[in-house]
């Protein structure tokens, strides 16, 4: 077997082979060894060369299967070696990558590169719910409102925005950082009301952490539970360990990649784009932890399993309905 790849040149090439895909896959998928039955959860399946699944040893209807049964590329007809290579891509990217692009260069449609993508990026999202902040550690907290530039809107699309308010047309998010663990979580939140927020602080904060956020006036009353500081961004926008530009680092890049990549994303998605972002920013290369191009792809795909994302589901109508996608 080839050496396992280390640039997107070489993953492309290792990837044409099948078997190469299906020997990278069942290695993270199944590390002790064991393949395991999707279906019933047996061990010891029996894998068949010739037609690349492999055999249950209990007989029930869905005895065979292919190594994307169970993932994300459940019901696929994209080859792995695409699958892969895109995933490679958009793990790696700094900026994205837009479902256009790909339709490009792997030579599918652009829908198809859209659904492609999305379930991508359902398998980038994190899932666990430990706290931040954990023995007095440092957190930041923050809000930024994503969507329509106004000086870029159709006059009359804009007069309608300004008449309903400064972020009518625009995504509420919210984003807390923990400074010791480098790790963010960010989420859609549906206003930027004092409930709102702090409800997602304490659920995903833990008391006693020392919490820095700035003067928005959603964030008081927060000091009965955490060690609480606040910058005056109208003052200042440092003062000491107190502030926020870790989370305002994080939006530049969500935005930069919003606005230059996919460029119109509908709010009904935007949680998904989030997943990919903040998976990038939580794996990104540092001092502590020089991850490489494959070391963030590997990790991609050992979270693609137990994860399904079907069409109809993506655009929130019935099967056999469409829509046309855009980034």
């Amino acid at each position: 077997m080839a050496k396992e790849p280390k640039t997107l040149q070489e993953a492309i090439l290792y990837f044409a082979d099948p078997d190469n895909c299906i020997a990278y896959l069942v290695e993270r998928r199944w590390p002790d060894g064991k393949v395991k039955c999707p279906n019933c959860g047996r061990e010891g399946a029996q894998y068949i060369p010739a037609r690349r699944v492999w055999q249950c040893k209990t007989r029930h209807s869905k005895s065979q299967f292919s190594i994307k049964v169970g993932t994300v590329m459940e019901d696929s007809a994209i080859g792995l070696d695409k699958w892969l290579a895109v995933m490679w891509m958009i793990a790696n990217s700094k900026n994205g990558v837009s479902s256009w692009e790909i339709h490009r260069s792997m030579g599918v449609t652009q829908k198809t590169a859209w659904f492609l993508l999305h379930r991508v990026r359902l398998a980038l999202a994190d899932d666990r719910d430990h706290k931040f902040g954990t023995d007095g550690g440092e957190v930041e907290s923050d809000e930024a409102h994503v969507g329509p530039i106004p000086g870029r809107m159709h006059a009359g699309r804009r007069r309608k925005a300004h008449a309903a308010g400064r972020y009518s047309n625009k995504s509420s998010i919210h984003g807390i950082l923990d400074r010791e663990l480098r790790q963010i979580r960010a989420k859609v939140v549906p206003n930027v009301k004092r409930e709102t927020l702090q409800n997602a602080i304490l659920e995903n904060v833990a008391p006693a952490a020392k919490l820095y956020t700035d003067q928005f006036v959603s964030y008081y009353g927060l000091d009965q539970t955490f060690l609480h500081e606040v910058v005056d961004h109208s003052r200042e926008y440092v003062r000491g360990q107190v502030h926020t530009n870790g989370l305002e680092n994080f939006w530049s890049l969500l935005k930069r990649t919003l606005r230059g990549t996919y460029v119109c994303v509908e709010p009904f998605h935007m949680d998904q784009y989030l997943s990919e972002q903040v998976f990038r920013y939580n794996n990104r290369a540092t001092k502590d932890n020089p991850l490489t191009d494959s070391d963030r792809f590997a990790l991609a795909v050992t979270q693609i399993v137990g994860k399904r994302l079907t069409y109809s589901q993506l655009t929130g109508k019935e099967a056999g309905s469409t829509e046309t996608p855009t980034a």
